[in-house]
């Protein structure tokens, strides 16, 4: 003799298992909005392609020196980590965070604090408004 659950158990199992994976891809939409709405803003903010920059970072090297969680390559230890730039006041400890002091700092930062660790970068203009829509989808 076989045990067979009545019937509501196997509407009720169904639901939930619906349930769950309605919740899961909700979630997966919501964190495709997200990241949809900060490459938005990022380009309202620098003019720049998010995606763009993403691969100007890493075709660059940039995460030889500077680590970014989500972003594989980008393990660097000699740079600050750019994990959460987007909230952050400062650029370099004493520079605004906003996009004109951040292309500038992209750019030459040695014009700005010679000496420190960061090269002059080479990136053109585009480029470089390219890498600031990148950092700032990185919340």
């Amino acid at each position: 003799m076989s045990f067979r659950p009545p019937g509501s158990l196997i509407l009720v199992g169904t639901l939930l298992a619906l349930g769950f994976t309605g919740a899961a891809t909700s979630l997966a939409v919501q964190r495709w909005q997200s990241k949809s709405n900060a490459a938005a803003a990022a380009h309202e903010l620098t003019e720049g392609d998010a995606k763009l920059g993403k691969a100007t970072f890493r075709d660059r090297g940039c995460g030889g020196c500077h680590s970014i969680t989500a972003h594989e390559g980008a393990d660097g230890k000699v740079g600050p980590p750019l994990d959460g730039f987007a909230a952050r006041s400062f650029i370099a400890g004493d520079m605004p965070n906003d996009p004109q002091h951040l292309m500038v700092w992209i750019q030459h930062p040695q014009a700005h604090r010679p000496g420190v660790g960061m090269p002059e970068t080479s990136l053109n203009d585009a480029e470089t408004r390219n890498v600031a829509a990148y950092l700032y989808t990185l919340k």
